[in-house]
């Protein structure tokens, strides 16, 4: 049950948070109201308590460089599950990648990450700035999109939703020389948890074979032994295989049809015209003798020209999740 799987999801939505907050700026002007300098903002992850002891070791916050102040920090600090966005545990995700493999997943299970981000300032007018570049986008929800599973290419929007601000005013050291201003804003990330992914074709059984004992009726003792063996098959044209075309208008009752072409359609076989499946119990030149409406579809009226396709071995590999396989079965 526990086999070994790693989908990055937490990691994923951490990178997506932090590159929202990648290109905030702050603006010094001077006398004249020119802007005399631009500070880009440096973002990284770790706790507040981390750079706030740093800057208890930096003997001047005021360097023109301003490495110390402005910065901003953020932290996954909590995970929650939200029974709000529950759904069904059976439904799967089904998906093509690039090389033409067909892969499954159980759809994911919602869970609020919870990150708080820290903006540390020696200034009030940056401080300011910074907090007017984040919060219009915040009402109060953000959708951040992010590609989960790989090149699986699931994107999912997350929101993130700011839900509460503080604001503190410390002072270290000596009033007069060492502020620092912190605002800390918290936020939860509605994401979710995929499971291990699969290859379709590794959950399509190849074969069953059921045992069982035979006798006549009020026997007490068995007769015969039996095997009932059955080899699930495509019940849908998947490849879009065009074998021939109808020769004739064909109604909902007809048992023999004609086609263009029936030599590429072996007796014991299955075709489908539109949406029916139809079995080919044998054939006469290019006349068909069936058995209609086979695999749950229904029979309908077929015109003269449409195509006829085949349902073959090719098509078992291409089967759908979802498709009620048609079992030829045979007792020895």
């Amino acid at each position: 049950m526990f086999d070994y799987f790693y989908n990055e999801v937490f990691r994923s939505v951490i990178i997506g948070f932090g590159t929202l907050f990648n290109g905030i700026e702050v603006h010094h002007k001077d006398g004249n109201d020119d802007t005399s300098s631009v500070i880009r903002v440096p973002l990284a992850y770790g706790p507040t308590q981390k750079f706030l002891a740093r800057m208890e070791q930096e003997a001047n916050l005021n360097r023109p460089v301003q490495i110390t102040l402005p910065r901003m920090s953020f932290e996954f600090t909590d995970l929650s599950y939200d029974p709000s966005r529950k759904v069904t545990q059976t439904q799967t995700i089904v998906t093509e990648t690039p090389d033409g493999t067909t892969k499954k997943t159980f759809v994911p299970v919602p869970y609020n990450m919870t990150i708080q981000l820290s903006i540390m300032t020696k200034l009030n007018d940056d401080m300011l700035q910074i907090v007017e570049q984040i919060l219009p986008y915040f009402q109060p929800s953000y959708s951040l999109p992010i590609k989960f599973l790989g090149n699986l290419n699931e994107i999912k929007y997350v929101p993130v939703n700011l839900d509460n601000i503080q604001m503190e005013d410390d002072y270290e050291g000596n009033f007069d020389t060492r502020r620092a201003l912190v605002y800390t804003l918290t936020f939860t990330a509605k994401t979710f948890i995929y499971g291990p992914v699969t290859d379709v074709s590794s959950n399509i059984i190849d074969k069953v074979s059921i045992g069982y004992i035979a006798g006549s009726k009020g026997s007490k003792s068995a007769e015969r032994y039996l095997t009932y063996q059955v080899t699930p098959r495509a019940t849908k044209n998947y490849d879009g295989d065009v074998a021939t075309l109808l020769a004739e208008n064909v109604d909902i009752t007809e048992t023999i049809i004609e086609v263009d072409d029936a030599s590429s359609i072996p007796q014991d076989s299955y075709i489908s015209i539109g949406d029916e499946s139809i079995y080919v119990k044998s054939k006469s030149g290019n006349k068909l003798i069936v058995d209609r409406a086979r695999d749950k579809t229904t029979a309908k009226e077929h015109v003269l020209g449409a195509p006829v396709g085949r349902i073959t071995v090719a098509d078992n590999s291409l089967i759908e999740l979802g498709d009620n396989f048609g079992f030829d079965g045979t007792v020895f």
